[in-house]
């Protein structure tokens, strides 16, 4: 009996430890990816690295208007027990969000210094990638040639009550734009444009409905991204986009990168190092530069689609990125005081 008894225990120690090393081997073999670029875009260089490395990626989407700030806010509440490797981010301001908070890992990318040190962090939490420029885009059967917007202070001009449009600044790459703003300018003035601004633009929930609205009419023109703007001109739309603040003494036109990020206690902390290397590359930049998307490549060997401008082509914003992660809190106050009820 007693043999019996120990043959069974050892019977059930080594299934035990068969289902342990199988209940591993599958789950070591996929990553995590909170991704906030578009799933059209970003989900075809996902499964691009699955099918060279043999690593499941599991993405995890969220919507047009708030993606940012929902994907943000869910590896917040997750800090305990992460569930995501690495986050992939269509703007850089919730990352650096995170990088404040202490939930992001360091790791540098195997050619994280060929890309601009403005558009990295200095301790390798999160680097940037195909970024995309804040631009005006004009309905040129509404605004004539010598009346086009020229910079983004025309928002305050009340000469356009009511036919401008602007996504709620809250949120991605508008928000983004808004910390820069209160980053550079200090937040009095920030503050006094924002105002000057608000009875001239329609509010509406995200960038690509304000280059839709150009599009279709009901704005003469509005503040929106580059890749929004080219929708709008593959489908033939009668639009023209404007890169705005391009005269002497004006501050250039803004570029906000993609940023990716490795979760501190990320689960599979190795497969996410292996997609980051994968990511920063001039050949993944180059994939998302030819696409519809038309991202602005920063690796100085990728291939750029001529449809857009890029920072060497056009007058590029300075931007200390880490003053406006610091004040992105009294920059949403305010927003969400003179923004929210829109």
């Amino acid at each position: 009996m007693a043999n019996t008894g120990r043959g069974r225990l050892a019977a059930c120690a080594l299934a035990l430890t068969a289902l342990a090393v199988g209940g591993c081997r599958p789950d070591a073999d996929t990553l995590v990816v909170y991704a906030a670029l578009d799933a059209e875009f970003s989900r075809p260089i996902l499964e691009e690295f699955s099918r060279q490395t043999g690593i499941e990626v599991r993405p995890k989407f969220d919507v047009e208007s708030t993606k940012t700030v929902g994907l943000a806010e869910a590896l917040i509440a997750e800090r305990a027990r992460p569930r995501c490797d690495l986050f992939w981010n269509n703007e850089i301001l919730h990352t650096l969000r995170l990088q404040r908070l202490g939930l992001l890992d360091v790791y540098r990318p195997r050619r994280a210094d060929e890309y601009p040190a403005a558009m990295r962090s200095p301790q390798g939490t999160w680097h940037g990638f195909a970024a995309r420029a804040r631009i005006i885009l004009v309905n040129t059967e509404l605004v004539g040639p010598d009346d086009e917007p020229r910079s983004v202070f025309d928002l305050a001009d009340e000469r356009w009550r009511g036919r401008v449009g602007l996504a709620k600044p809250l949120f991605g790459t508008t928000a983004t734009h808004a910390a820069v703003l209160f980053a550079t300018w200090g937040p009095e003035r920030a503050r006094e444009f924002f105002l000057q601004a608000k009875p001239n633009v329609q509010i509406v929930s995200g960038n690509k409905h304000v280059a839709q609205a150009v599009g279709g009419g009901q704005l003469a023109w509005g503040l929106t991204d580059t890749d929004d703007a080219l929708a709008e001109l593959d489908a033939g739309r009668p639009v023209k986009i404007v890169y705005p603040d391009q005269r002497e003494g004006e501050p250039g036109t803004l570029f906000i990168p993609n940023t990716l990020a490795i979760l501190k206690g990320a689960p599979h902390a190795e497969a996410a190092r292996r997609l980051a290397d994968y990511l920063l590359t001039p050949e993944v930049e180059t994939k998302l530069s030819l696409g519809p998307a038309g991202q602005i490549p920063l690796h100085p060997s990728a291939e750029s689609s001529g449809r857009v401008e890029t920072p060497n082509t056009v007058r590029a914003m300075s931007v200390d990125w880490n003053r406006a992660g610091e004040v992105w809190d009294e920059t949403a106050r305010f927003l969400r005081d003179e923004f929210s009820g829109e």
